[in-house]
């Protein structure tokens, strides 16, 4: 891993060992930066100040191996990412403006991938990790990921059911609740589509009587003007002197179709006239024909008017036109029949609702069971680590119960009793502490010490990191408050957790120190201008020097340099 411009760091390399690798330094010399570089890489949250002063960005980059064909891998090569050689490159830049950006394997990616990578990659617990295990949400979380697929897998099915309860409920809560205020709705569906249906209003309707209408009531005025344009198109029977178009246009066609022979263009024009003459001899005879079927009857006039306002009332009420008026009732004929039916629909979501709950107890109890199973496994793994931690005679254990409920209709049956149930089952989880014979077992928020505590969660930490299926462990500190001989076991815990997975540990004891495969230094300079950190490998002398500041804070101290040789050699043969 790369660190550029993060923190006190202006530039550094890290190189972890595939085992155990210790990170240790000074208070102060950035140590922090490098748990706080993972972070980054793992998808962290970007915080401007974290960018050195004077940078324009913090750049962190990774090469992390991942076995082939691994949901990291996979889910890497969706996302269009590269494999080089089997490792997956990682950067994270963040900018002294708060932009930040993701890069995976050459590929541009939101941070939101680096986050799902690292569900698969590297397993952090820290002191914050620490304190959210106070929490018995967390401790209920803790144990089911402990108990693997017994719990995972009716989990899943719970979850799925619970999801489906509270959608029916909602449902069946919005039909009850609105019973009164759906009656009135379906009441003015129907009224309104009863009075459609007595008027019976066809498509287009309104527009054909509207038409109707204004022919009828001006039929005089359309009779006598089509009389006038027929006598002037064929001539007036009263009227033998007249003169009409018709009269005009044949003598017209027969003073060309004298000459025609003698000129092509005005043959041309003696046929177009003879077309004229055709023309307006179908137009008065057409017009003829208009004023004999004009009806003006009165009484047909008045039905016209009266079907005219029967629409009216409806294109009021139900829409601007018939053909609205048709759409709403449509529209209402379906909403109708969803009201009608609510009842039967509340019966089928009554019993799918019951159904739902039975099943909803059978998977809490199956639930419960696995808890209780696993429980007893981690309680005991947990006491057998706080023996070695200088606890011998600390029992650790986890209350797995239900509360009961009065109205059996808000909780479900588990075991013969309505308990409250959530989305994670009908459990209330708790992890529980007696610190020694005859002491009551207490949550461990207020059954152990500051240092009973902290050895309390590192043996939790570390149980539960060896049922975490991720090829990298980080551990941050979590060994404060713990010294002498529990320190020592810490380290030996720690290395054998590093024989089947990669662990690294920052650290500021030397008795865990002294166990690491790789011991990396975090060194701080001051040049007087700026200040520099950097990460070193220490071998041999290197490593008694600083394992000797550890201890007495004097590097050359020769009872601490004895000191300390004699714990490389413990860690070396006691593993």
């Amino acid at each position: 891993m790369r660190i550029r411009a993060l923190g006190v760091i202006e530039d550094a390399v890290v190189e972890l060992s595939p085992g155990f690798t210790a990170v240790t330094g000074e208070t102060g010399a950035g140590k922090t930066m490098v748990v706080t570089s993972l972070g980054l890489l793992l998808g962290g949250r970007a915080d401007p100040a974290l960018v050195r002063v004077g940078a324009k960005a913090a750049v962190v980059e990774g090469r992390i191996r991942v076995a082939e064909r691994s949901a990291a891998a996979v889910r890497a090569e969706e996302a269009g990412a590269e494999l080089d050689d089997g490792a997956l490159l990682i950067s994270r830049t963040v900018s002294a403006e708060g932009r930040s950006r993701a890069h995976v394997g050459g590929r541009a990616a939101p941070v939101g991938l680096l986050a799902e990578l690292a569900d698969d990659l590297v397993a952090v617990h820290g002191q914050t990790d620490q304190q959210g295990l106070l929490r018995p949400a967390r401790q209920r979380q803790a144990l089911d990921r402990y108990a693997g697929e017994a719990v995972a897998g009716p989990l899943e099915k719970y979850r799925a059911a619970h999801r489906r309860l509270r959608t029916v409920a909602a449902e069946l809560e919005e039909l009850t609740t609105r019973a009164r205020e759906r009656a009135q709705e379906a009441d003015l569906l129907r009224f309104g589509l009863e009075e459609i249906a007595a008027v019976e209003p066809r498509p287009g309707e309104d527009e054909e009587l509207s038409a109707e209408a204004e022919r009828l009531g001006h039929a005089e005025a359309l009779a006598s003007a089509a009389a006038a344009a027929r006598a002037a198109l064929a001539g007036d029977p009263e009227d033998p002197e007249g003169v009409d178009a018709a009269t005009l246009v044949a003598g017209a066609h027969r003073a060309l179709e004298a000459v025609r022979s003698h000129d092509p263009a005005l043959a041309a024009l003696a046929d177009r006239i003879a077309e004229i003459g055709i023309l307006v001899s179908d137009a008065a005879g057409e017009l003829a024909g208009y004023a004999d079927d004009l009806d003006a009857d009165p009484r047909r006039l008045a039905a016209v008017e009266e079907r005219r306002a029967a629409l009216t009332q409806l294109t009021r009420k139900y829409g601007d036109t018939v053909a609205e008026v048709l759409a709403w009732a449509e529209r209402g004929a379906t909403r109708l029949t969803e009201l009608d039916g609510d009842d039967d629909r509340i019966a089928e979501l009554t019993a799918e609702r019951d159904a739902l709950r039975a099943e909803l107890g059978e998977l809490a109890q199956v639930l419960s069971d696995a808890r209780t199973e696993a429980a007893r496994r981690f309680a005991d793994a947990v006491t057998a680590e706080l023996a070695q931690l200088a606890m011998p005679h600390a029992r650790v254990s986890f209350a797995v119960r239900q509360t009961e409920v009065a109205d059996a209709t808000t909780g479900i049956e588990v075991g013969g009793r309505a308990v409250a149930f959530g989305p994670h089952g009908a459990d209330e989880v708790e992890l529980l502490l007696a610190p020694h014979p005859g002491a009551p077992p207490r949550p461990i928020a207020k059954g152990a010490s500051g240092g009973e505590l902290s050895r309390v969660m590192l043996a939790v930490e570390v149980v539960f990191a060896g049922s975490d299926p991720v090829p990298t462990y980080l551990f941050d500190e979590v060994d404060a408050g713990i010294g002498g001989k529990a320190a020592v076991e810490v380290g030996r815990r720690l290395a054998r957790l590093a024989r089947t997975a990669q662990v690294v540990v920052v650290t500021h004891l030397p008795q865990v120190a002294a166990f690491a495969d790789r011991h990396l230094v975090v060194e701080k300079t001051n040049d007087g201008s700026v200040t520099r950190s950097g990460v070193q490998a220490l071998e041999g002398e290197d490593r008694v020097r600083e394992l000797s500041r550890m201890l007495a804070g004097q590097e050359d101290s020769q009872l601490a340099r004895a000191h300390a040789e004699e714990l490389l050699e413990a860690a070396r043969t006691g593993r």
